[in-house]
């Protein structure tokens, strides 16, 4: 069969991606092959392609009837999609409010999938590939039978196209300007001296409330003793370690899951 017609493969409107691991793979937790993989958010305003998702869904429900289920269709068959204006599944919290308005997925490969960009060019700065992008996918959804649960799985069917920048994802402290209600100059200050401590006036001793005697030279000022060198700074542009990402559709830390691609595999 043509994979281009394949009813269990689709090619979607423009999505924001999220939880990118699309250059290089993420280790599998489980002890499996390490995947590509990212989260997909696709506006609930696209009803073309939510409506070819769920036409390939059922699609890998009749192949997995006889591949995968022994001839019967499961009663409960765990989907991939989620309501990004509800709860995730795994803890009951409320999505990210990236999610707000979105049908929200993962989705996963241990193939290295293509990018390009508009103009069909292959895009491999990793600059140029993060959580917060916009671009379109081609998927492919199949049944698994894994650990006691059946369900449909979303697999990324190797190739991805950006399609413009968004604000980046991942981040939950407001920048400075946020903060401070004002335009901040990022640029660091380097070799910026510290004020000059202020003289004693002249016929005053170091000691404030002292008075040099009638007749007398004030007392000599000596410079303030040196204070110990200051920690260095940390290097301009060095971004500190990291905390593990965690799949919010799962609530546990990306790496796939041993049944495969998508939520809960």
């Amino acid at each position: 069969m043509n994979t281009m017609t394949q009813p269990t493969r689709v090619v979607t409107g423009e999505v924001r991606f999220s939880y990118v691991s699309l250059l290089s793979p993420k280790p599998n937790d489980f002890g499996g092959d390490p995947k590509y993989q990212t989260t997909i958010l696709l506006p609930k305003s696209d009803v073309a392609t939510k409506a070819k998702i769920d036409a390939a869904i059922e699609a890998a429900k009749q192949v997995g009837k006889d591949k995968k289920w022994g001839g019967v269709i499961p009663p409960m068959v765990a989907s991939p999609i989620h309501d990004g204006d509800g709860v995730r599944p795994s803890d009951g919290m409320p999505f990210g409010q990236e999610c707000k308005g979105h049908w929200v997925f993962s989705a996963s490969t241990t193939r290295k999938p293509e990018i390009i960009d508009l103009d069909g060019n292959s895009v491999i700065d990793p600059t140029q590939i993060y959580s917060g992008m916009y671009g379109r996918i081609a998927l492919n959804f199949a049944a698994y039978s894994a650990q006691g649960k059946k369900g449909v799985g979303c697999y990324i069917a190797t190739n991805v196209q950006k399609t413009r920048d968004g604000n980046p994802l991942g981040s939950s402290d407001p920048d400075a300007a946020s903060d401070f209600g004002t335009q901040v100059n990022s640029a660091p200050m380097f070799n910026q001296a510290p004020p000059a401590a202020p003289q004693p006036e002249y016929g005053q001793a170091p000691n404030a409330g002292w008075a040099a005697p009638t007749g007398q030279q004030p007392a000599f000022n000596p410079a303030p003793p040196m204070q110990p060198p200051a920690a260095p700074a940390q290097d301009y542009g060095q971004v500190p370690p990291s905390q593990p990402a965690i799949d919010p559709i799962t609530g546990q830390p990306l790496g796939g899951h041993p049944a495969g691609g998508g939520y809960g595999y």
